[in-house]
């Protein structure tokens, strides 16, 4: 069964954006995956086709408003167990084991939030999965979920022309990747460290993961801490 992508947003025109291209785009052609980009605004009842409200309490900017919203979730999902994620900054950080969670499933529903947020009323009843990209903010949802959907959709299966290459990038296995070098052998008087073309692809190994050990713990000292013993070294 095809994975199948449903964005809920104000700006639809947005997508499939770069996924259009690429190894995302042509799996898209061969039918591995699909997206629908629903347009929120269709769900407004009144002739201003009215999507947002001032802030309960008072405030600056806009909210998006629960009723509207619950008519674009409920019309996508009828009958519907995908996922449900809010694309949020006050979200949990989504990581590479979420992600694989995410690409083992049928699909996944997204919402893009705009303006100042979505009414918390709709996110409660709806069940929506809160899920942030960076502590940052955007204008808007859908730059992250375009994100969301390529940590997703690079990793299904096909997708990759050697689906052993997403085993050995940073995250997987807790650790950042590993240096990369290919030809030629000199640069700029820089040379490929000469592990790599020994020949012995023990050694090899052994390099890579000291290597990933090192980065991580010199960048990503959280990640570090977090890695098992046996892959820390």
């Amino acid at each position: 069964m095809a994975f199948r992508a449903s964005v809920l947003t104000l700006y639809p025109e947005m997508f499939p954006g770069h996924l259009g291209f690429s190894l995302a785009g042509k799996a898209m052609q061969r039918g591995q995956w699909s997206l629908d980009a629903v347009q929120i605004r269709d769900f407004a009842t009144d002739k201003h086709r009215t999507v947002d409200d001032t802030p309960a309490g008072g405030g600056a900017g806009m909210v998006l408003k629960p009723d509207v919203l619950a008519r674009a979730i409920d019309t996508t999902c009828q009958n519907d167990i995908r996922p449900r994620l809010l694309m949020s900054p006050r979200g949990r950080p989504l990581t590479q084991q979420r992600v694989r969670e995410l690409a083992a499933g049928d699909g996944v529903v997204i919402v893009c939030g705009r303006f100042e947020g979505v009414d918390q009323r709709v996110i409660e009843a709806r069940g929506l999965e809160e899920v942030s990209v960076g502590d940052y903010v955007l204008s808007g949802g859908e730059p992250a979920a375009l994100i969301v959907l390529d940590a997703i959709i690079r990793i299904l299966p096909g997708v990759m022309g050697n689906d052993l290459s997403g085993l050995h990038e940073s995250f997987e296995g807790g650790l950042l990747e590993h240096p990369h070098y290919t030809r030629p052998q000199e640069w700029e008087g820089r040379e490929i460290p000469s592990i790599l073309t020994s020949g012995n692809h023990g050694a090899i190994e052994k390099w890579r993961h000291e290597e990933a050990v090192r980065l991580t713990r010199e960048r990503r000292p959280d990640l570090f801490e977090r890695a098992e013993p046996k892959k820390n070294g």
